[in-house]
């Protein structure tokens, strides 16, 4: 995906059906409503399998999140990306179904482990429905103790399925995810008393979802796009450039990868391949490639805009980010208030003020409440130059 902010609670599980599996080849390219669909069918024909509602379940909620442009790995790098997610808006249909799916999942697991108390597979898809709510309790609800409370159950639930089934290495994921996660929250978080003996462990966790990824059977996928996030994350595009190279062989219809190419050879200093995966990314918007009809240019402007900006070149930049923002209605909330705060940035670098202050306005009428209006309005008060963008390259802000 790029490869997604919330990739840490990707925990699909599904198995030679090739109704499921048309399903996924939608999903991993970014195809929601088609996803969606065939997910539906597939609970028409199988109604009490609970892991055909949890792939419903997990297909509505991102097609929220790629709607609010919340899958784009550079989102979350800084010092507390967990902590920055923007609201989402879902459609009450999108509620609805999210709801009904994540619903059903736990009436028929709950049903399954009344008469069996020992069944891992229920447990599994249980874990797995409390995972995608925690998910959805934090990005659209903002509730987050409900959201950790959610992803601390499903761990436990899959600890006791690994107990169970020693041979389960799926099972690892969610125990990866969760140590992970735990391990890169501030201290007053892990005090909570329903984290009491999950301390965390960044790197313990990253241990774990690499032997999901090497050897797992059903979480294979998810493992290596998580892979790619915690590489990101944590500042070694050296590791995620092949991780991404191979997810494009498999899912060439999904665009973010593009994306998430360029950025990371731009991490690595090799501006020119990150600039020629962006020229890709056009090549197969211009020759009707499909999935990439629903991509807007402007977002490859933004893209291009963002790169020279970090490659210290802001006159280059704003002839992208102008064409960006004028047209920030057609991208996502996020690359249209990103579009705003790089074009004041560059601009304040340039010294030309004036603008400046207009483009952080109006990235502030934007997406007001979020992480990127915040730093617009530090800039409205004063110019932003090259050592707070140090900083920002740093996390720092």
């Amino acid at each position: 995906m790029t490869v997604l902010a919330a990739a840490w609670l990707l925990l699909a599980q599904y198995y030679g059906d090739p109704a499921v599996e048309r399903g996924f080849d939608h999903f991993y390219n970014l195809e929601y409503p088609q996803a969606i669909a065939k997910f539906r069918k597939a609970i028409e024909a199988a109604p009490a399998d609970p892991h055909r509602h949890n792939h419903l379940a997990q297909a509505v909620l991102f097609q929220m999140m790629f709607r609010a442009g919340a899958l784009e790995t550079e989102l979350v790098t800084g010092g507390n990306p967990f902590l920055r997610r923007p609201k989402m808006e879902p459609t009450e249909e999108e509620q609805k179904l999210f709801a009904a799916s994540v619903g059903e999942t736990l009436r028929l697991t709950g049903a399954a482990l009344e008469k069996n108390p020992r069944d891992a597979d229920a447990m599994y898809a249980r874990g797995v429905a409390l995972g995608f709510r925690g998910t959805y309790n934090f990005l659209v609800r903002r509730a987050w103790m409900d959201a950790l409370r959610d992803i601390t159950d499903a761990r436990k639930l899959h600890n006791r399925v690994a107990e169970l089934d020693p041979q389960n290495i799926d099972a690892l994921m969610l125990q990866g995810v969760h140590d992970y996660i735990v391990g890169s929250l501030p201290w007053y978080y892990r005090t909570l008393g329903f984290l009491v003996g999950f301390r965390g462990d960044r790197e313990r966790g990253i241990r774990t979802v690499r032997i999901v990824a090497e050897k797992g059977k059903w979480n294979r996928v998810d493992a290596r796009i998580l892979l790619g996030v915690v590489a990101r994350r944590e500042r070694r595009p050296q590791d995620a450039v092949p991780i991404i190279l191979e997810l494009l062989e498999k899912y060439p219809r999904n665009f973010l990868l593009w994306f998430e190419l360029s950025q990371m050879y731009a991490d690595l200093g090799r501006k020119e391949d990150a600039l020629r995966a962006l020229d890709r990314i056009e090549e197969l918007k211009r020759s009707g490639m499909p999935g990439f009809a629903s991509l807007p240019f402007e977002r490859i402007e933004f893209a291009r805009g963002n790169l020279l900006f970090w490659y210290d070149e802001p006159e280059e930049a704003v002839q992208h980010l102008r064409r960006a923002a004028a047209a920030a209605e057609r991208l996502d909330p996020n690359s249209a208030v990103g579009a705003w705060l790089r074009l004041g940035q560059c601009l304040d670098l340039m010294g030309q003020r004036q603008e400046a202050l207009g483009a952080y306005r109006n990235a502030v009428k934007t997406a007001p409440s979020s992480y990127e209006a915040k730093l617009a309005r530090r800039w409205l008060s004063r110019p932003f130059d090259g050592a707070e963008k140090s900083a920002l390259a740093k996390g720092e802000l």
